[in-house]
């Protein structure tokens, strides 16, 4: 799942500086960009037709100031096994055929969800044929044109953090060494997409809960855990044993739960109450618990670990809570569709184009003998834009999704490193002869 540890994190939870881990994959709610006028208009609407929800396929519209700028770009590397990458651009592929109708914006250019679809699968069809490292370079700066992410105000650059799938364990009803519990989506929560009544709205969601008469915020993080106020309300699909592990799954925003019957629990993101998020990271740092230049997940564990006392009262400071479904597989990211291990990517899909290819450069941790890192070397690599979250927000932010195990943990909670992001897509005379 991702935080800015120096700075508020105002969408994605994030601990290390990082996207948070938990997969805020819905807008959080932006109840001052409303006038009056228009929650009347919300609330009208929603008592009219909350029976027969409007599905529409998402548009990617500009915001604001260009993000994608084209250029010309000379060199490409990977540092994976193109299996992966694979079976990354699978997952992309089927989103786009979801989405027949979409339009997805890069930089000053649009196109279809067609075009889309004939770029990916130009790289499968490459990665299939084996083509050496030079021929690959070549027919992709041939085929390509390549997108720019204007990056950082300051710098020009992307900051990079990661997230993981965790485990964690716990029991299938509530005992006294299991008696914290994950909720599933409550049954008064309610999302409005707000770009169906307006289009400068496109993107937001507002999220609260209807008593009767109007939507208000949903219930904070201190009123569900400190006030049972989803009981009867959401279902608990288990129960955790330890409070910080849970913390992290909310950040993570997918996992899986190890039972004491044996069985094991895939649980996948399944909305937000909508409250902001605020991290716990930045939290500790101002009031000088842990310094700035230590900061990582495993660093907030370690001290809430000591200080057992604090929890409550450092985790209530995060209004935000995510709430999950059992799912076969996962995890899954904002499309829908399973992220892959070091190929999946979060962004602000607020105005990056969904599923698209992307090319980056950042720095990974290298373990030594202990488990613990021994040096961070660049790297270069392809992955697919695939995920959002609650501080992934702008052109300067990225998430790499790591997947799940001891090294996935190290990178997610450690990684925050600037590099360059680059958007890959068919150019379109070589779309319109394939």
């Amino acid at each position: 799942m991702r935080f800015d540890t120096t700075l508020p994190a105002p969408r994605r939870p994030d601990l290390n500086g990082s996207r948070p881990g938990a997969p805020c994959r819905e807008s959080l709610s932006s109840w001052r960009f409303l006038r009056p006028c228009v929650i009347l208009f919300l609330v009208f609407a929603f008592t009219a037709c909350a029976k027969a929800p409007v599905v529409v396929p998402p548009v990617e519209a500009p915001k604001g100031l260009v993000r994608l700028e084209p250029i010309d770009f000379p060199s490409f590397t990977d540092d994976m096994h193109a299996d992966g990458l694979a079976t990354a651009i699978e997952a992309s592929l089927a989103y786009l055929r979801r989405v027949p109708d979409a339009l997805f914006r890069f930089g000053p250019d649009t196109y279809s969800a067609g075009h889309m679809v004939k770029s990916l699968e130009a790289v499968d069809a490459l990665i299939k044929r084996r083509m050496d490292p030079v021929a690959l370079q070549d027919t992709i700066v041939r085929d390509f044109a390549v997108y720019r992410s204007s990056g950082e105000p300051d710098s020009g650059q992307v900051l990079f953090t990661g997230y993981y799938e965790p485990v964690l364990s716990g029991c299938e009803r509530q005992r006294p060494d299991c008696p914290y519990p994950v909720y599933g989506r409550p049954s008064d929560l309610i999302s409005i997409d707000l770009g169906l009544f307006n289009p400068k709205f496109q993107g937001e969601k507002l999220i609260g809960r209807w008593t009767g008469r109007t939507l208000v915020p949903y219930h904070d993080r201190s009123e569900i855990d400190g006030q049972g106020k989803l009981t009867g309300k959401a279902p608990v699909l288990a129960w955790a044993k330890d409070p910080i592990d849970l913390f992290f799954l909310h950040i993570q925003g997918s996992g899986r739960l190890r039972l004491d019957t044996g069985k094991t629990l895939v649980l996948n993101y399944d909305g937000v109450n909508g409250q902001p998020y605020r991290s716990i990271g930045k939290l500790l740092i101002d009031q000088g618990k842990i310094p700035a230049e230590q900061m990582s997940m495993q660093a907030i564990r370690a001290y809430l670990q000591r200080h057992p006392d604090q929890i409550a009262t450092v985790f209530n400071t995060n209004p935000s809570y995510v709430f999950f479904k059992t799912a076969a597989d996962g995890p899954k990211g904002a499309l829908d569709v399973k992220l892959t291990a070091g190929r999946s990517l979060a962004t602000d899909l607020a105005i990056f184009p969904r599923a698209a290819l992307v090319y980056i450069q950042a720095q990974k941790p290298l373990l030594g003998g202990t488990g613990n890192i021994s040096a961070w070397v660049p790297f270069n690599r392809f992955v697919l834009n695939q995920d959002t979250g609650g501080a992934i927000r702008g052109p300067g932010r990225a998430d790499i999704f790591w997947g799940g195990g001891p090294y996935a943990e190290t990178a997610a909670g450690h990684l925050k490193h600037r590099g360059m992001m680059y958007f890959l897509v068919l150019k379109p005379e070589v779309a319109i002869s394939k």
